[in-house]
């Protein structure tokens, strides 16, 4: 008692023990791991590529979209052997999605199959074909007459120069016309090697050849391509001040293509001279000029040794001697 009422004087409660509050929380969710990280990345890249796709469209022009587009699609060579694999006659029975003639779209001949690297178009067989010729009926009936009255009796007489030896004058004046034009035209001066000029026994060839990033048509087919037609068009405006007659001519390599009229690179070839024919009409050449059109097909390659060649694909326009 006595304890208690000290405890009472001095006015002091007993010690509480401390409260203690615990919150259990519910586990993490597992959607919470790092699988969203990949998700991002995959988005983000999706987004960059877009965004440089976009970018490529608005600073390229149509012209070399064209060649982007062209350079990816299958080639000849792939189409052809792809031709002879699809599908079967068997109990799966069908057409592959790979077969040509089920494709959205026609291959152009720039393809994959022309990136071989080219060889010099100056070591050709053709290289001076015609030149030895050229240097003996260049100079017209003067030159191979026995009796001596050739250009002297001419000179002395004032008829001047011969008609031929006119014609060699003017095929000069012609060539450097055609390659000034090409360098000044930045669409086409990364084709002026593609244009080559043959000294021929008939006359001045112009010859436009194919190679690995130029074609002058699209794969099986007389349609002329944008730069080809700028091309054949510049040749024109320099050929239609001419009275030459004119022969244009067709050549292709040796490639088949799958067609369903059954076709052939004679008729090919012989289609796509008509259509630069007429490509040389529109710009000036008059029809009364042209003494014929050739589909030659693969029967004269540019390559001998390599007959699926791109080079063997090409355009002869013949200024013949008057």
């Amino acid at each position: 008692m006595a304890e208690a009422k000290k405890g009472d004087k001095k006015g002091e409660a007993p010690a509480l023990a401390p409260i203690i509050i615990k919150k259990v929380m519910g586990e993490e969710a597992g959607a919470h791991g790092g699988a969203w990280k990949i998700a991002l990345a995959d988005m983000m890249t999706a987004m960059m590529a877009f965004f440089l796709l976009m970018w490529l469209l608005g600073a390229t022009t149509e012209v070399q979209r064209k060649s982007i587009a062209d350079y990816f699609k299958p080639t000849p060579k792939s189409m052809v052997q792809m031709s002879q694999m699809a599908g079967s006659n068997g109990v799966l029975g069908g057409r592959s999605f790979l077969d040509p003639e089920g494709m959205p779209a026609a291959a152009s001949q720039t393809s994959l199959l022309d990136l071989t690297p080219p060889s010099d178009p100056e070591k050709g067989p053709e290289k001076g074909a015609g030149a030895e010729p050229d240097d003996k009926q260049g100079k017209g009936p003067d030159a191979g007459d026995k009796d001596g009255k050739g250009s002297d009796a001419g000179d002395k007489q004032g008829k001047g120069p011969s008609t031929a030896e006119q014609d060699q004058k003017n095929f000069d004046a012609l060539e450097k016309e055609i390659t000034d034009k090409l360098k000044e035209n930045s669409a086409l001066a990364s084709l002026a090697g593609q244009v080559r000029f043959v000294r021929a026994s008939e006359g001045l060839r112009i010859e436009v050849i194919d190679k690995a990033d130029f074609s002058m048509f699209s794969l099986g087919t007389s349609r002329l391509l944008p730069r080809a037609q700028a091309l054949v068009d510049e040749v024109a405006r320099a050929v239609a001040a001419m009275p030459n007659k004119v022969v244009v001519r067709g050549n292709t390599d040796s490639l088949p293509f799958a067609n369903k009229d059954k076709r052939t690179n004679f008729a090919l070839s012989a289609e796509r001279a008509e259509t630069t024919r007429q490509a040389l009409e529109k710009r000036g050449v008059s029809p009364e000029r042209f003494a014929g059109i050739e589909g030659a097909a693969d029967t004269d390659p540019f390559v001998p040794n390599d007959p699926a060649d791109p080079r063997n694909r090409r355009i002869s326009i013949t200024v013949k001697f008057r």
